[in-house]
């Protein structure tokens, strides 16, 4: 895939006359990020004046709401603990028709905003993540880097490989992508959820390089490299069963299978010198096994007949919303 670098972006043309008409938010899950947030909201003022940015406080400790107010942002309140659940209450109360998701620790580049709400326009794109480019190694912990890497390439391989970064928190959304996700995970699995629905309802989607950095003093990470490493993995295998539930159970058909037959040859091989069956409990097994392999199999025929009607139907519901451009064109 293309992934175009947003210093080479600067000739962008301005948001608010190219696309007047469309209403942009940018919308900052936060935990206790008092020192950071402040300048976070006034470098979203500076790159999209035409914004409104919501702070979404997720029960901070700290003064994070107030400091978030007094920078000029809508503050609004989530307490149901974990990224996944303020994620799924933004979307739910935000009305607009670009969406500009990021974390409030000052660690992404807001001056890349503008050149990634323009390439979703441009393209008529329904997200583009923001690839990271780490500007320091204090900026990207190397347990963080590989984990990214690893979960990346499963991703790809179980869904197909359309992203590079798929745990970015730096992303632009369509109102239709917003308004079709289901939002299910709690946590900072959220990221991969948000993954894995724009690669299975196979919308437009793109990527865009842009710098990342280090926390300021007093800014510290919420993300635990092995308990959400160990969240986000079965995450992924969550989806792999919920939304290819066919090749899932087929695995295990194959692992059973195997099992079976390699019970079976040395059985089979003594009934063909001897006439015999002598180990009668491991004939048994085999061909419990085998069943049961079949039982997997029977499953995921069955679960892939209904995840087929099931996103039939998610597909259906992006499209009663109109595309970015449609809306453009609809407000000038």
């Amino acid at each position: 895939m293309f992934i175009q670098s947003a210093a080479t972006a600067t000739a962008a043309t301005a948001i608010g006359t190219r696309f007047k008409g469309l209403r942009i938010a940018v919308i900052l899950p936060c935990y206790n990020e008092e020192a950071a947030i402040g300048t976070v909201v006034a470098d979203f003022q500076k790159a999209l004046p035409e914004a409104r940015i919501y702070v979404y406080d997720n029960n901070s400790m700290d003064r994070t709401s107030a400091v978030a107010a007094a920078a000029g942002a809508i503050v609004r309140s989530e307490t149901l603990q974990g990224k996944g659940n303020v994620v799924r209450r933004m979307f739910a109360d935000v009305d607009a028709d670009i969406y500009l998701m990021c974390d409030g620790d000052i660690t992404y580049d807001a001056a890349s905003a503008p050149a990634l709400v323009d390439k979703l326009v441009d393209e008529n794109l329904d997200m583009v993540v923001g690839c990271r480019v780490d500007q320091s190694v204090a900026a990207y912990r190397t347990g963080h880097r590989f984990g990214n890497a690893l979960f990346t390439g499963f991703v790809a391989n179980l869904f197909g490989k359309r992203f590079t970064d798929i745990l970015s928190g730096y992303r632009v959304f369509s109102r239709r992508y917003v308004k079709s996700f289901p939002a299910l995970s709690n946590g900072f699995e959220t990221e991969t959820e948000l993954t894995v629905h724009a690669l299975q309802l196979r919308m437009p989607i793109g990527e865009m390089s842009t710098p990342y950095g280090a926390r300021v003093e007093g800014s510290t990470s919420k993300l635990s490299t092995y308990r959400d490493g160990y969240r986000i993995m079965i995450m992924i295998l969550k989806l792999f069963k919920n939304e290819r539930p066919l090749a899932f159970f087929g695995s295990i058909f194959a692992i059973l299978a195997l099992i079976s037959i390699g019970l079976s040859i040395p059985l089979l091989l003594t009934y063909l010198e001897t006439g015999l069956v002598p180990r009668l409990p491991t004939a048994v097994l085999a061909v419990g096994t085998m069943l049961l392999g079949f039982l997997s199999m029977t499953c995921g025929l069955i679960l892939d007949t209904v995840t087929h009607g099931r996103r039939e139907l998610k597909r259906l519901a992006y499209l009663t919303v109109a595309s970015t451009i449609a809306l453009a064109e609809e407000r000038r």
